[in-house]
């Protein structure tokens, strides 16, 4: 009788090491296995190795050099950037004196009817007001400035990334090469474009509106070729078998389909440029943003109040009207066009009443000095709230708490690890949550940084915006949490998310000036307050658009509100968690960078050192690891989608 020989047993693995993720780390870690001991024995293992470093000092300051002897001779110069230069200070300067030739009731009066034109007679007044305001703030010229230059590099930006768009919508070939090259600038810190540009166009009005247009233009780059990508297949499918040409097909079809996502592309040009003009008064835009700076490097806190009010109507009026606009709010056919000519008429008649009786200026009489009561203010809180304060303590306190507890902790933590530990924390992220494409250009990126010689800096930096991340991902997730599960919150959340995204990152410096003084923790502040409101939203939105049918099935069984969360929405809205993440990552380091100029340091400094004194090497330098480490960080936070495979 034969036996039966039993099946030998199988050896089943914990479930932990069945994860995708576990077997990256495995593989992670054995390459580490191999690699770090070379490493440690040919470079060391504190911080990044000198040997590794390349001195770009020399030649950058050598070129800067001839570039700067060769401005006013060479004919690339002359006939080329010297036609754009001269192109563009023509456009500013005769946008400016339309607006002053128009004079304060002119101008107010055409922005308040197109107001009402676009969105009614409420934001028609509310528009009138904000322009008001900045009279009486006595900004009208410098708000007119800001607004010539806004102009100017609006209808750049807007002609730009049209072109660039619809290149990307109409050919597959170049949606793939302009993708990438789209996502890294949009990653980038508004303070990297402004060197390049200073380069070749040195400090003045030409390179603020080209570094606007260089900032503002992917928006509607990527929203133009998203809306004619988007177009319905049925409709150009009808209007092609009427025999037309491809040029009468974009015309007729597919540019009317693609009209929201046209006028969402204008709507974030324009509070991209709006934030651009007025960061690029670093570089001598003038304007609102030159009156910020100004009394920012004095420490004064109203004049950059005063200055800084325009700035956020400006935002708010812009985003508005456009917005309104991209809603298709407006009446249609022939009551629209006759209500355009009565509004232009109309404007036209206030701008000539005006000019016959002299009252092109804003009156001195007029104006509203709020400098004095909100530097008493200051002073007040310098001496009562700065530090003392029984119990609490003072704001003061607070900053250098958060500098000594935080701050400085991280900082010395990540300067402290071996420059290849780094590296492998970057690759394990990366690739984590995303490809191994994906890890090998964020390793790159902070290898690259290394390779500037910018290593300690640029972990200064990273410590600051990994703060400024885990604050606001604390109160962004718990706000949006509640905003979520309260719509009545969430309507009196609306409005002051509102304003809080409209508003230029410059503004940001202001009230945490006023607070908390200068220094890390007050850049920080206002990384945090800047970066909340996106956070919010996304976190807000992607927990309401989990799937209704699976709340109600952990509902019938029995599920607890808290189980429900944390078993069934968060869960479910694991995309727009990591988005929130990703998209607070980016704004908080635009913002760190900027708190530069109110005692960040770091990379940050270099920057407006280099732009302050004219040394672009080590602006250029600063700026290159600043797109390095942006484009690590978004590498970290950003999953990458694997395409499944076909089955055969």
């Amino acid at each position: 009788m034969a036996t039966v020989t039993a099946p030998a047993p199988r050896i089943s693995l914990p479930g932990v090491l069945k994860h995708r993720a576990v077997h990256k780390l495995l593989l992670l870690a054995l390459a580490a296995a191999i690699l770090v001991p070379l490493a440690n024995a040919r470079w060391a293992s504190g911080s990044w190795p000198a040997a590794l470093t390349v001195d770009l000092t020399e030649p950058l300051t050598k070129a800067s050099d001839w570039i700067v002897d060769n401005r006013d001779s060479h004919p690339l110069f002359l006939y080329f950037f010297g036609y754009i230069s001269n192109a563009v200070v023509l456009s500013v300067r005769a946008v400016y004196l339309v607006l002053l030739g128009a004079g304060w009731a002119g101008v107010t009066a055409v922005a308040g009817l197109v107001a009402w034109r676009v969105a009614g007679v409420k934001l028609a007044l509310g528009t009138a007001a904000a322009f008001l305001a900045c009279g009486l703030l006595g900004m009208w010229i410098p708000t007119m400035q800001t607004l010539a230059l806004m102009v100017a590099a609006v209808l750049a930006s807007v002609v730009v990334g049209a072109l660039l768009g619809l290149a990307a919508g109409l050919s597959d070939r170049m949606d793939r090469i302009l993708r990438p090259v789209l996502d890294t600038m949009q990653v980038l810190p508004a303070f990297a474009y402004l060197l390049p540009v200073v380069l070749v166009f040195g400090i003045g009005v030409p390179a603020a509106v080209l570094a606007t247009v260089v900032y503002a233009a992917p928006p509607m780059a990527r929203l133009t070729s998203l809306g004619l990508r988007g177009a319905d297949k049925e409709v150009l499918e009808a209007v092609e078998s009427l025999g037309s040409t491809a040029r009468q097909r974009l015309l007729t079809a597919r540019l009317p389909l693609a009209r929201k996502e046209l006028l969402l592309g204008l709507n974030q040009t324009i509070m991209m440029a709006l934030s651009m003009a007025v960061i690029a008064s670093v570089i001598g835009a003038g304007g609102l943003g030159d009156r910020v700076y100004q009394a920012l490097a004095s420490v004064d806190v109203g004049a950059a109040l005063a200055a800084g009010i325009p700035i956020v109507l400006l935002a708010v009026v812009l985003d508005r009207i456009t917005g309104a606009a991209g809603d298709g709010t407006a009446p249609d056919g022939g009551s629209r066009r006759a209500g355009w000519v009565y509004a232009l008429v109309a404007a036209v008649a206030v701008a000539v009443a005006g000019r016959l009786l002299g009252r092109l200026d804003w009156p001195d009489a007029w104006t509203l000095n709020i400098a004095e009561p909100v530097n008493r203010a200051v002073d007040w809180m310098t001496a009562h709230l700065y530090s003392g304060v029984p119990v609490v303590g003072g704001t003061a306190d607070w900053a250098g708490h958060f500098t000594t507890w935080v701050l400085d902790p991280v900082r010395n933590g990540l300067q402290g690890l071996p420059w290849w530990s780094v590296l492998l924390i970057v690759a394990a992220l990366a690739w984590v949550i995303g490809t191994w494409q994906t890890a090998l250009t964020a390793v790159l990126a902070m290898a690259a940084i290394g390779v500037l010689g910018v290593w300690k800096p640029s972990l200064d930096t990273l410590s600051q915006v990994l703060a400024a991340v885990a604050v606001t991902l604390v109160l962004g997730f718990a706000v949006g949490i509640a905003a979520a599960r309260s719509e009545r919150l969430e309507r009196m959340l609306r409005p002051l998310l509102d304003v809080f995204q409209t508003m230029p990152q410059f503004v940001y410096l202001i009230p945490v000036v006023a607070l908390f003084g200068v220094g890390r923790a007050p850049a920080v502040a206002a990384a945090v307050v800047y970066a909340l409101p996106a956070v919010v939203r996304i976190t807000t939105q992607g927990l309401r658009q989990v799937d209704p049918a699976a709340m109600e099935s952990a509902r019938s069984l029995g599920a607890t509100s808290g189980q429900q969360l944390r078993q069934v929405q968060l869960p479910l809205a694991r995309r727009a968690l990591l988005l929130a993440v990703n998209q607070g990552v980016v704004l908080v380091l635009a913002v760190v960078i900027i708190g530069g100029l109110v005692g960040g340091g770091a990379l940050g400094y270099d920057v407006v050192f280099g732009l302050a004194q004219g040394d672009l090497a080590t602006g250029l330098v600063a700026g290159a690891a600043i797109v390095c480490l942006g484009l690590m960080l978004d590498r970290v936070t950003q999953p990458t989608e694997r395409r499944a495979k076909k089955g055969a």
